[in-house]
């Protein structure tokens, strides 16, 4: 599955075979127990979603919420998009480190941390990651974002 119209999670884990939303379930569950305060769990662009609810912040470029982090099954892997992670070297780095002090394989895009199985995920360090992020942290990296772009285009 590559993007779901589910329009709740427990549909979409419902359209997953078995064994694909058990791990699923697994990381959604590290992910829900650490989650700041503040966060919203939705169904957006075809994944579960964790955002800054637009009751909380409105500003946005595109009308819609902050996305903090996200997780899918993919057609051959499956998805953790952190968000925060890629916008902090600090929080990057504490992943590369967690991940070699358990000897796994980081295998990571931007912002998207890829896994096979829970065999290659490191939920403590996921979660450990998941707490650091409030939603005040996104917003203030979204603004510097939003700052650090209009200043490039006014040049």
């Amino acid at each position: 599955m590559v993007s779901s119209a589910a329009t709740t999670v427990a549909e979409y884990l419902s359209e997953l075979p078995p064994p694909r939303a058990d791990v699923v379930r697994a990381v959604r569950d590290v992910v829900v127990a650490r989650l700041p305060a503040g966060f919203e769990e939705t169904m957006s662009w075809g994944m579960i979603s964790y955002e800054v609810p637009l009751s909380r912040y409105p500003d946005t470029y595109n009308g819609r919420p902050l996305q903090a982090l996200a997780l899918a099954a993919q057609a051959r892997h499956y998805a953790l998009y952190l968000h925060s992670v890629y916008a902090s070297p600090d929080l990057a780095s504490r992943l590369r480190d967690g991940y070699e002090a358990a000897g796994l394989r980081l295998d990571m895009g931007k912002s998207c941390l890829r896994f096979r199985g829970l065999d290659g995920i490191d939920l403590d360090v996921i979660g450990d990651l998941v707490a650091a992020v409030t939603p005040d942290d996104c917003i203030a990296t979204y603004e510097a974002g939003r700052a650090g772009g209009e200043a490039s285009r006014s040049r």
